[in-house]
């Protein structure tokens, strides 16, 4: 079993901890807040109240067995910096860091995390995305040139196979289809329940309110959105 640790327990870093502890992860959980340790103590493997920027601490803890460790102190930028890079002379792994700005950011790799997310930024751009196209319904950015996105769709997709929409153009693929398909309860009555369609064949066809889970270079996606 992969070994985790989560360093700060925000709310970006609770929930992550979380998260991992539900899909049964052993997650030892970081704070010097000793309310925030206590809020999730009973949730994760371990919870440890101490000032991770403080290396000796930090090395006491036997960080070195970790596979992945979660620095997610990002507003404190000279803590998370002086982290990343005690983690790294420790020989953990893999190191993943929340930064709060592009500069922050690019300092953060540079002194050795392996990758940097920018969680406040990259859901105001989700929500922003979902606002402005109403048939998107979530979007994610999975590296600098390519994204993952949920889309109702287009009503010239209706009725068609997938071999039928040509989208080799585009370098766009549908990885899932999500359908809501009816169903008769115990009691009788129908209600619809969502299933989805992992890995859908060429043969298989699009129907009318059918969200299509699209991955594919930003370009791309956006010809696709255009379709109506």
């Amino acid at each position: 079993m992969r070994q985790f640790a989560v360093i700060g327990l925000g709310q970006f870093g609770s929930s992550v901890a979380l998260a991992l502890a539900e899909k049964g992860c052993d997650v030892l959980a970081i704070d010097s807040d000793q309310d925030r340790v206590d809020e999730i103590s009973e949730q994760v493997s371990q919870s440890v109240t101490v000032d991770a920027a403080d290396e000796k601490a930090l090395k006491s803890l036997g960080m070195k067995d970790i596979d992945v460790a979660i620095v997610s102190t990002g507003e404190d930028i000279e803590a998370s910096i002086s982290i990343v890079l005690i983690l790294k002379e420790i020989g953990v792994k893999e190191i993943i860091a929340k930064a709060v700005t592009p500069i922050h950011g690019t300092i953060l790799k540079k002194v050795g995390a392996d990758r940097v997310v920018f969680p406040e930024r990259d859901m105001g751009e989700r929500i922003a995305e979902s606002l402005a196209s109403p048939n998107v319904m979530d979007y994610s950015e999975i590296s600098d040139t390519h994204s993952i996105v949920e889309l109702v769709a287009p009503k010239k997709f209706w009725t068609k196979q997938l071999s039928d929409l040509k989208l080799e153009d585009t370098k766009v693929s549908i990885v899932a289809i999500k359908r809501k398909v009816p169903v008769i309860t115990a009691e009788g009555e129908t209600e619809f329940r969502e299933e989805i369609n992992i890995k859908p064949s060429p043969e298989d066809k699009i129907n009318r309110s059918d969200i299509l889970i699209m991955i594919g270079s930003f370009e791309g996606i956006q010809k696709v959105r255009g379709i109506q």
